[in-house]
């Protein structure tokens, strides 16, 4: 039965990690919105972890929870809190993350105060090792609500992590994070849009998201690429059990060119077991008999891109390397620009 005083549950999702658990867990417990819940899912960790959240939970009783699974993965501990939650909103945290003490009141607030199913904050990217902030992202809609459609191609660019937002729970307690390393919450996100009508935006920066270039998001091997490719189907289905394809069919089509074609593609190509080109070949032939509403997608059209900016013009360039049948370019250069320049590229 839901409580009613919480209004939001924040998932911890805990595997090892023990230097810097602790900083995480303090900004959580002095959130400045009092009415939450801290569920630390601990996926079987072999360090002090464990100990570390069953402490919280002695030290915070009511407000921390510590739970103990076998290990699983990060999408079985993220579904067992979500699975746990009570609260009228419910986020994520990663952590060796941390998050500003009113990271939870503002997103609720922002979410509460216009009925919306989703809120999202500005974050920054630092690097673990150096504590440089390499990007700040999520912060240029600024204080604005969107309803959710396929007129305005804004989805696309929302970061699909899922720490620097609150998720109305009634909406998503259906859903779950699917069993793939690395962007299961691309397609968590994805899925989100099929259930929910309205998106509040807030500017601050409120989330600090450290990198650890040995974590699971930059290594991406082929058969990642092949399991992502099966469940992306699996988010087209659910679109069209919802009726939701016909109207959001280019939103889609287009979402999945972009992590798919971009994101996935790039990192898959340090990978030296893997044949880059047939990979890209293999993935073009892909989009075009899964997802072909991207040839023609009203988002990456020249007219359009002119209107929206550099990010826009920048997408519709990858696109026409792929639609030319030459990716393998896109993918020289987007290397070229990360690893000699230092130019950080997020779409």
């Amino acid at each position: 039965m839901e409580n009613k005083e919480i209004k939001l549950s924040i998932v911890a999702a805990v595997y090892n990690l023990e230097k810097y658990l602790p900083r995480c867990l303090d900004a959580l417990v002095n959130q400045t919105l009092q009415e939450i819940e801290i569920l630390c899912v601990d996926d079987g960790s072999t360090d002090s972890a464990p100990r570390i959240i069953d402490e919280y939970a002695h030290k915070y009783p009511g407000k921390v929870k510590a739970f103990h699974k076998p290990n699983g993965g990060e999408f079985t501990t993220r579904n067992y809190g979500l699975e746990k939650a009570q609260g009228e909103y419910v986020t994520f945290v990663d952590t060796d993350d941390y998050v500003e003490l009113n990271w939870a009141e503002k997103l609720y607030t922002a979410a509460k105060e216009n009925n919306a199913d989703l809120a999202v904050c500005g974050f920054e990217r630092i690097d673990l090792k150096t504590n440089k902030v390499i990007a700040t992202n999520m912060t240029n809609f600024g204080k604005t609500v969107k309803n959710i459609g396929p007129e305005d191609d804004f989805l696309l660019f929302i970061n699909p992590a899922p720490w620097n937002k609150v998720y109305k729970r009634e909406k998503i307690k259906n859903l779950r994070f699917l069993p793939f390393r690395g962007f299961n919450d691309t397609m968590f996100l994805a899925s989100c849009y099929t259930k929910m009508d309205k998106i509040a935006f807030i500017p601050d920066v409120l989330y600090h998201y450290f990198l650890r270039y040995d974590s699971q998001i930059h290594t991406v091997n082929k058969q990642d690429v092949e399991n992502l490719k099966k469940y992306l189907l699996e988010v087209k289905k659910l679109y069209i059990e919802t009726n939701k394809y016909e109207e959001m069919k280019y939103i889609l089509d287009t979402f999945v060119f972009l992590h798919l074609g971009t994101s996935v593609m790039y990192r898959v190509s340090y990978d030296n077991s893997v044949n880059i080109k047939t990979e890209l070949k293999d993935t073009i032939k892909y989009l075009d008999e899964n997802f072909e509403n991207w040839r023609k997608s009203p988002f990456l059209k020249l007219d359009y891109s002119l209107k929206k900016g550099f990010k826009h013009i920048a997408l519709w360039g990858v696109s026409l390397f792929y639609k030319w049948g030459i990716p393998i370019v896109y993918i020289k250069v987007y290397r070229f620009l990360v690893d000699k320049l230092k130019i950080d590229i997020k779409f």
